[in-house]
């Protein structure tokens, strides 16, 4: 419990730039594609320090480096709310991303240890709910308070809800959470020298992009394109999550027995959703529907993800679980870094229509290379059974 409420304080703060981009521009006089910094900065933050602080705290107390966790969080986003400028703005959200990162490794390694192996995703899915939640109430609810009472006040929200997640963290975890096997940096290349632990981080980075540069400014989309006032856009975003919540749920279910083969069918649904989302965009209700669309394949595939590399780790580098499901959180933020920075160079362009197309082609390329470690894991398990044979 202390887990998921610690999740959702976090998972507000990854995308609450995003409901309050018009007003984040606004204040600082920046562009919409520097609004989007916003995004790719934090995603930045968390690329690089989830497998660094993975490293750095492997064999520190869970409890008490999930305290400082919060307490770095609550300090980022302090941070941010009293901002003088858009640098040091910045600088709070990279402080808040460092504490992501870290939080994410090693809640879902939690997560995934607890169960029967045929539950695990969707353990990692019931993890993830703590997000999931954030997208349905955290983000909309963070909006509203800063369309209302101003953007700052939707920071010092996200702090409030940090303090709830410290408190829940040191009331209720355990104090005697066991320790992860050492490891070094040479870790990281023992896993990406694997050629199946390397595409599936690839595929990561594109299939969880992929919604990126759209997501990153849908908000935009939904005021200027779609032509929704402010206040029924917080009520879209609600419902927007309520998709998110469908499709995560859903994706864990799927992933619980083959998760490559579902990861397949989840990226080709996504693409639809994508395309349909750039015919709609600039209609009104028809708009909204393909916006729910986006919604329901936007992160379905997270769960899958998340297991399918801790099953290569445990396959192929078993000493270095806690660093590959790290260097995958990583990978989750490579993709938002991608795919809200190529989003933003659209948007500069004035292309923001388009931005969907470029989801499309990340995809396209991540489904080739879902095809190939299909293959591969085809090919090991035929030489598997032609050792045992003889």
């Amino acid at each position: 419990m202390s887990l998921a409420i610690s999740a959702f304080a976090i998972g507000s703060t990854e995308f609450i730039s995003v409901g309050i981009m018009p007003l984040l521009t606004k204040t600082f006089g920046i562009s919409l594609a520097q609004g989007g910094l916003t995004v790719s900065i934090y995603a930045t933050g968390i690329m690089f320090g989830a497998p660094i602080l993975a490293l750095l705290t492997n064999r520190w107390d869970r409890k008490k480096l999930l305290i400082g966790i919060m307490i770095s969080f609550i300090i980022g986003n302090t941070l941010a709310a009293i901002a003088p400028s858009f640098m040091i703005l910045l600088a709070g959200r990279v402080i808040a991303a460092l504490s992501h990162g870290i939080f994410m490794t090693i809640a879902s390694l939690i997560a995934a240890d607890v169960v029967a192996p045929n539950k695990r995703a969707s353990a990692i899915a019931v993890m993830f709910t703590g997000l999931t939640v954030a997208t349905i109430t955290g983000v909309p609810i963070g909006t509203f308070i800063g369309n209302t009472f101003g953007w700052r006040l939707s920071f010092f929200f996200l702090v409030a809800l940090g303090l709830v997640g410290l408190i829940t963290n040191i009331i209720l975890v355990p104090n005697e959470l066991p320790l992860p096997k050492p490891t070094s940096v040479k870790g990281i290349w023992k896993i990406l020298k694997q050629p199946q632990l390397l595409l599936i981080l690839l595929i990561t980075a594109l299939g969880y992009g992929a919604t990126f540069p759209v997501y990153t400014y849908l908000t935009t989309i939904l005021n200027k394109n779609m032509n929704w006032s402010q206040n029924a856009i917080v009520i879209i975003l609600i419902f927007y999550g309520v998709a998110v919540a469908v499709g995560n749920t859903l994706g864990g279910k799927w992933a619980n027995k083959r998760p490559l083969t579902a990861l397949l069918k989840m990226f080709v649904g996504l693409g639809v959703a994508l395309v349909v989302m750039r015919f709609l965009i600039n209609l009104h209700f028809l708009g909204l529907l393909a916006v729910m669309l986006l919604g329901l394949f936007a992160f379905m595939n997270v769960p899958g993800l998340q297991l399918y590399i801790v099953q290569l780790a445990e396959k192929y580098t078993p000493n270095e679980v806690p660093l590959a499901s790290a260097l995958n959180i990583s990978a989750f933020n490579v993709g938002i870094t991608l795919g809200s920075t190529i989003g933003g160079q659209a948007v500069a362009h004035n292309q923001l229509v388009n931005t969907p197309w470029l989801g499309v082609a990340m995809l396209a390329v991540g489904i080739i290379l879902i095809g190939i470690l299909i293959k591969m894991e085809n090919n090991v398990k035929v030489e598997d059974l032609d050792l045992e044979n003889c």
